[in-house]
């Protein structure tokens, strides 16, 4: 079996991650840019001043990018290239740049696949309550309509939010991304359902403009399994699933939130602060939405905690998606489990539990069309007599291409593949350490690319349609 011919294949990056430029061409600065400096907050004090250079360096990425047969790239918006202050003056550097990076893409018939927000947010919003704010969420539906206006004639893909569960926990529970505050529950819920009104407001605006494109939300994938058949962990992985899948994914589809969530946040006083008319926006919106991309690294091994709650001394090193930590109601703690293979950042490699979990979107949510936003191997990719012998990335993505290949042919609508990363990129809270791409950079070289042998190998599958997998 070939992937089907409108099987868009692509991998994918972020402005903060690739950019640099931080401060160039009337680009406001990003809670990223103040954040990263401070100390202790990133690995040896990296941060996207420079990042790889993508800025200066577009048009020589794209061309390898041509060269590797992507049909698709997905990259992020910097808001404050476009509104340096959030909801303020447009900055018309910034469109120009993104023009010229879409046309870029156009010149090699490269699908341009854009997200409007992937962590970095201007400075003011930031200082005056990030997301737990209702003016950012407004700041964002001008920002938007900002970009389907500039773009949208030859951008005919977006994505509103990337892993809303990831910046609002890292930033309000555990406090390793902005605004770094530590188990600030209200808050963090808060913050959740201004995202998803902010998405609401940018979809209903998408459609009134009739650009005949599409839009939808990017979530992380983290399906949570039971340990064993003992019925408290059953009971554990439920609750799992509710919490860091249902909670983001209903609204969205459903267009309402999930009672087994919503009843113990009345309980417990934590309901974010919200009107009848936004619920009935998300209610109005939720059968506009016309794809959900999941960003699948590891499925979640989970057990009860039995005997109450457990504190976790929150850090860096416990912030970066290795199983152990406990859930922050104290209910079920994640796991590394003996007969399962995992990366050097502790993350499980499961080909069969991205495979079980869609079948489980597809349970719960029927035919919704989905694209996997991202999906790779972090790793330190060994250099051997000059060539960079990334197989371990390979077979990685082998295997993953492998279940998608799968889910298809059992009638999930699946539409795209987008690997995670097309370059090496700076990570947030790893820096450098930790390599994900198809193309090198030498950071001891100016910053020069190489092509890694994952590079030829994606390349051969895109010409194959995959038929060898």
């Amino acid at each position: 079996m070939k992937f089907p011919k409108d099987f868009l294949f692509g991998a994918a990056s972020a402005s903060y991650q690739v950019e640099g430029a931080w401060n160039e061409d009337g680009k406001g600065v990003t809670n990223w840019d103040v954040f990263s400096k401070i100390p202790g907050k990133t690995f040896e004090g990296t941060n996207g001043d420079v990042a790889v250079d993508h800025y200066h360096r577009y048009k020589e990425d794209v061309r390898l990018m041509a060269e590797m047969g992507l049909e698709s790239y997905r990259f992020s918006i910097s808001w404050a290239r476009i509104i340096p202050d959030g909801d303020g003056e447009i900055n018309a550097r910034g469109i120009e740049f993104y023009n010229n990076l879409i046309d870029e893409c156009l010149k090699y018939g490269i699908v341009p696949f854009v997200t409007l927000y992937h962590w970095d947010l201007p400075l003011p919003l930031e200082e005056d309550g990030s997301w737990t704010n209702k003016r950012t969420a407004n700041a964002f539906a001008k920002y938007a309509e900002v970009c389907f206006k500039a773009f949208g004639d030859r951008v005919k893909h977006w994505i509103t939010f990337n892993e809303t569960i990831v910046f609002c926990t890292l930033g309000y529970l555990s406090g390793a991304h902005p605004p770094g505050l530590i188990n600030a529950h209200k808050e963090y819920f808060q913050a959740t359902h201004n995202v998803f009104l902010a998405h609401a407001m940018a979809v209903k605006k998408y459609k009134e403009l009739k650009q005949y494109g599409e839009i939808g939300i990017t979530h992380v994938f983290n399906p949570a399994f039971s340990v064993d058949g003992n019925e408290e962990n059953l009971f554990a992985a439920n609750h799992a699933n509710y919490y860091q899948t249902y909670w983001y994914y209903d609204p969205i589809l459903k267009g309402e939130y999930p009672k087994y969530v919503l009843e113990a946040l009345e309980e417990k006083g934590l309901t974010p602060n919200w009107t009848d008319g936004e619920l009935q926006l998300l209610q109005e919106t939720a059968g506009m939405n016309d794809f959900i991309g999941l960003n699948y690294y590891q499925p979640a091994r989970v057990e009860r905690i039995q005997g109450g709650t457990e504190a976790i001394e929150v850090s860096r090193d416990n912030s970066t998606g290795r199983p152990g930590n406990p859930s922050f109601d104290g209910v079920y703690r994640t796991v590394m489990m003996d007969d399962k293979v995992y990366t050097k950042w502790g993350w499980e490699i499961s080909a069969e539990g991205f495979l079980e979990g869609l079948r489980m979107i597809k349970e719960r949510y029927g035919d919704v069309k989905l694209y996997i936003t991202e999906n790779g191997l972090g790793d330190e990719d060994p250099v051997i007599e000059d060539e960079i012998m990334d197989v371990p990335r390979i077979k990685y993505i082998e295997e993953h291409l492998k279940a998608v290949k799968t889910a298809i042919s059992e009638g999930i609508n699946l539409k795209g593949y987008y690997a995670w990363s097309v370059i090496d990129l700076l990570s947030w809270l790893n820096g450098y350490k930790k390599q994900y791409g198809f193309i090198y950079v030498d950071h001891h070289n100016n910053l020069a690319r190489k092509k890694k042998l994952s590079f030829h190998w994606y390349k051969q599958i895109i010409e194959t349609r995959g038929e060898e997998l």
